[in-house]
């Protein structure tokens, strides 16, 4: 196993290099994608396949849970949402009722002003 390779240029000689003399580097096709992976995200190889086989797992897990972090957040933030329209819709009702137990208490108040001036008209 080829060591000391830390960028997919690296790879890409030693590689050559091995296939002149009749053999290629083990792995080499997952090693290439894991490189072309460093390099996009400006990551340092390790130089051996083994560490950045382990750093490239690292990095994948890392993504995983920032992705589940922000589907949590993002599914909190739906939660939140919903629950103030359930709180705006009940807030609705309640003055609905409000107003309604206004106007009944001040028509009560009317029939029973009118009930007690006809009862003391009567008197």
């Amino acid at each position: 196993m080829a060591d000391g390779i830390n960028s997919i240029d690296e790879l890409r000689k030693a590689q050559a290099a091995a296939q002149a003399q009749g053999t290629s580097i083990t792995n080499y096709e997952e090693w290439a994608q894991i490189l072309e992976d460093f390099d996009t995200a400006g990551i340092q190889s390790t130089g051996t396949y083994s560490g950045d086989v382990r750093l490239h797992e690292q990095v994948i897990k890392q993504i995983q849970d920032m992705v589940e972090t922000i589907q949590e957040e993002n599914q909190q933030d739906q939660m939140k949402a919903q629950n103030n329209e359930n709180i705006k819709t009940e807030y609705k009702s309640d003055k609905e009722q409000v107003i309604k137990a206004n106007v009944a208490n001040g028509t009560s108040s009317v029939i029973m002003a009118d009930y007690m001036k006809y009862y003391h008209l009567l008197q």
